[in-house]
């Protein structure tokens, strides 16, 4: 089994580590190793994979791969599972890992189940897979009879683990196609958690009224060290950057916690954030359809409510 471990400007994103958790369950129902590899010049240290299961990493540590360009990643990959013999490869459903993996099935004539968030059932040779499909509205299985297979593992729907310890890294080789794409400046968002990776989540709409009110969603997520988020008519006008648009338009996001302000909830909106672990709606709208798919709700005016919650999570944090 190989895993591939996404490591953008040289350092592990969350999702590899969840990969490789993910991928070390898998091989022990499958009583197969567990292998992960790196693309790229790392400062992470590659041998860390092993504390999350990986009992082998391999490194391409060419530094034509420092940049993402999914036709070459696909090609490496491809070389590296044929070389190792992999019969399942495993990685991230992110922005990356979609640009590979229907590529990458292709290239290994292997079956592909993008989007799973569980873990299979092994029948033989065989695996049945389960995913969402509409929205999250139902659930599909795949049995996944070829000869080789490719999972893209929807990201925070597995906790990493740190079950083993650091081991060797061993270089490999592999050819690396002359890309055709050409990186001219990069522009990365800092300081919070990025969106797909956030376990808690303040988002707000157009209730707000005013982008200048921003400021109490901004104190409610510093708060919570969550990563803050918006509906797409708040991005639209430009009250908040594109980046932080959530929904079936925007980013699609699997928090443990969603608070959602003055979002009345639209079906667009519901479809990104729906997997949501725990959904908190306040609006004063008691109509608005949020509620409907709230785990928690609070009716009332958000500009009285939210500084008071921002207040009580300081004081519990004080006593705490």
């Amino acid at each position: 089994m190989l895993i591939y471990a996404e490591s953008p400007r040289g350092k592990f994103k969350k999702t590899a580590f969840e990969a490789v958790t993910y991928g070390k369950k898998l091989a022990d129902l499958l009583g197969t190793d567990c292998a992960a590899l790196t693309l790229g010049t790392l400062t992470d240290d590659a041998g860390g994979l092993g504390r999350y299961g990986a009992g082998k990493v391999y490194a391409i540590a060419d530094a034509a791969l420092d940049h993402l360009d999914g036709q070459a990643y696909t090609a490496v990959i491809s070389d590296a599972a044929r070389q190792l013999g992999a019969t399942v490869v495993i990685l991230p459903n992110s922005s990356g890992g979609k640009s590979i993996a229907g590529r990458l099935a292709v290239r290994l004539q292997a079956g592909l189940v993008a989007g799973v968030n569980s873990l299979p059932v092994v029948e033989g040779d065989a695996l049945r897979v389960r995913k969402p499909v509409f929205s999250g509205k139902a659930i599909a299985e795949y049995r996944m009879v070829s000869a080789v297979k490719v999972l893209a593992l929807t990201g925070n729907v597995i906790r990493p683990e740190e079950t083993g310890a650091s081991v060797a890294v061993t270089p490999l080789t592999a050819v690396v196609p002359a890309g055709r794409i050409r990186v001219k400046s990069v522009k990365t968002q800092t300081g919070r958690v990025p969106l797909p990776e956030a376990e808690v989540v303040v988002s707000a709409g157009r209730g707000m009224k005013d982008p200048a009110n921003w400021t109490i969603i901004e104190e409610l997520a510093e708060s919570l060290n969550a990563t803050t988020a918006c509906s797409r008519p708040v991005a639209d006008t430009g009250w908040r950057p594109h980046h932080e648009h959530v929904g079936q338009t925007g980013i699609a996001i699997r928090p443990n916690l969603y608070i959602a302000v003055g979002i009345s909830g639209a079906i667009q909106h519901l479809a990104g954030v729906n997997s949501s672990k725990v959904i908190v709606v306040i609006n004063k709208d008691p109509e608005a359809p949020f509620f409907k798919a709230a785990d928690y709700g609070v009716e009332g005016d958000l500009f009285e409510i939210v500084p008071k919650l921002t207040e009580a999570v300081r004081r519990f944090k004080a006593k705490n």
